[in-house]
């Protein structure tokens, strides 16, 4: 009871624990007494909901995990190995799962793996994954921690690493103790193993589900964790975690598994991808302005979809988003919807105002309004020059020192046709001088010629 009450979770998974914290047919959900049909009914929604935004792909036992979490808040964990150093857009598909059982008053365990990180998952690859130091999973997994706790908050939501108890099993325990658990021939079964044999998989990768397992099965004696979600390509690794709880703790064990449908664009191309890569959420390798524009630029086939599983708008709305999607598509009322929704969870709404403020600029032209930090984020891609500091006549500005212009004739043709624009504004003077403290604090002049072709000239430093 001491781990439970330190941190406020109350499942009562067991019936003593149970018994300590209901009254007749009172639970108490966050703190909060509610009677067991309002708790029913809660289950009921939630299960529904969830299945109606198409977020539900394979269950164990999913009349018996709706039973489950009717009678009382349940422990669900997902886990992430510390691969790189920031999450992307792809972690959110499992994590937007979690964060819908945390809001309706379930317990989320989210499990870095520190331990299965050093050896690498087999999951989705046909190939071997390049092994990383410990020092550099450390470090990875105290970054990941903190995207985390940014999402989820801190009350009612534990992060764990499965390096403090992997590490303690020697390999003739994990032989003895595990291994004598599994059978070589379920192992090869599972697709995860399967899809690498022709490719070949290594013992070391081959292993890895008997460690989630074990995973599982601390986190379920230890946290309480009665569920593990993860992506489709888990589902092997899952189920192994519920067979091996129901062999140590016996078959009564109320443990369950579910998996998140795989996310393919109408393009049948695997979602999470643009063209620059991967879509980070850390906003140093991709800008909230660059986040918000992954989403606003959606297909019109797809975003529905990602408004029913990447948002927590109603039913209702998200209808209404749709009929606009058919009825007035070129307004990207759906799209600009699902843009602000997704910026505002992973970077608050101050982000969304920034990357709308940005965008707005970048439409209009009208560049003056924005600051050097938004110009950093608007501007990322854009090509861009250094050049000192100073003052210098437009002509010898685009010539000699930008190169934006191949010669001095061709550049005074375009300023004379008005196709030279400094900072946001037209400039048809052959006189005009070029004033790199003129705007942005002085670290930038934007230089546009013609409609779309902007240059970033960042000013350095005497």
């Amino acid at each position: 009871m001491g781990a439970l009450a330190q941190t406020g979770w109350y499942r009562g998974k067991k019936s003593s624990q149970y018994n300590q914290h209901c009254i007749g047919t009172t639970f108490f959900v966050c703190g909060r007494p509610t009677t067991k049909t309002a708790r029913e009914k809660k289950t009921m929604d939630l299960i529904e909901d969830l299945q109606w935004r198409g977020a539900i792909n394979q269950q164990t036992d999913a009349e018996g995990l709706k039973a489950e979490i009717a009678k009382h808040p349940v422990s669900i964990y997902v886990g992430t190995d510390p691969t790189g150093d920031s999450l992307h857009v792809g972690h959110l598909i499992p994590f937007m799962m979690l964060k819908r059982f945390q809001e309706a008053g379930h317990h989320p365990v989210m499990l870095i793996g520190g331990g299965t990180g050093s050896i690498g998952d087999p999951s989705g690859r046909n190939s071997e994954r390049v092994l990383q130091s410990m020092d550099q999973v450390r470090a990875n997994q105290e970054k990941l921690t903190a995207q985390l706790v940014k999402l989820f908050g801190t009350e009612d939501f534990q992060v764990v690493n499965n390096y403090d108890w992997l590490s303690k099993i020697s390999i003739l325990d994990f032989l003895r103790d595990y291994g004598k658990l599994f059978s070589i021939n379920n192992m090869l079964n599972k697709e995860v193993v399967a899809s690498r044999l022709e490719t070949g998989i290594s013992f070391t990768e081959f292993t890895y589900q008997i460690l989630q397992s074990v995973d599982f099965l601390h986190l379920y004696k230890h946290n309480d964790v009665q569920v593990q979600m993860g992506g489709a390509d888990q589902w092997g690794n899952i189920t192994a975690g519920v067979d091996l709880i129901h062999r140590v703790e016996g078959p009564e064990a109320k443990v369950f598994g579910l998996t998140i449908p795989l996310m393919l664009k109408a393009d049948g191309t695997k979602f999470g991808k643009s063209a620059g890569g991967a879509v980070w959420l850390d906003p140093k390798k991709t800008t909230p302005y660059e986040f918000y524009q992954f989403w606003l630029n959606q297909d019109d086939r797809d975003v529905v979809k990602y408004l029913k599983y990447f948002t927590f708008l109603s039913h209702e709305r998200i209808d209404e988003l749709a009929q606009a999607v058919q009825e007035a598509p070129e307004k990207r009322e759906a799209q600009r919807t699902l843009a602000q929704e997704v910026t505002k969870f992973v970077h608050g709404a101050a982000a969304v105002t920034t990357a709308e403020k940005i965008s707005q600029a970048l439409f209009s032209g009208d560049l003056r309004e924005l600051t050097a930090d938004e110009i950093t984020q608007g501007f990322k891609d854009v090509p861009s020059v250094d050049v000192p500091a100073g003052q210098t006549n437009i002509v010898e500005f685009l010539v000699d020192l930008t190169h934006i212009e191949p010669s001095r004739r061709q550049a005074r043709e375009d300023v004379k046709n008005g196709a030279i624009y400094v900072n946001g504004e037209r400039q048809q003077s052959l006189d005009f001088t070029v004033d790199t403290e003129a705007a942005f604090s002085g670290h930038f002049v934007i230089i546009r010629k013609g409609k779309k072709k902007y240059t970033l000239v960042k000013v350095q430093e005497a």
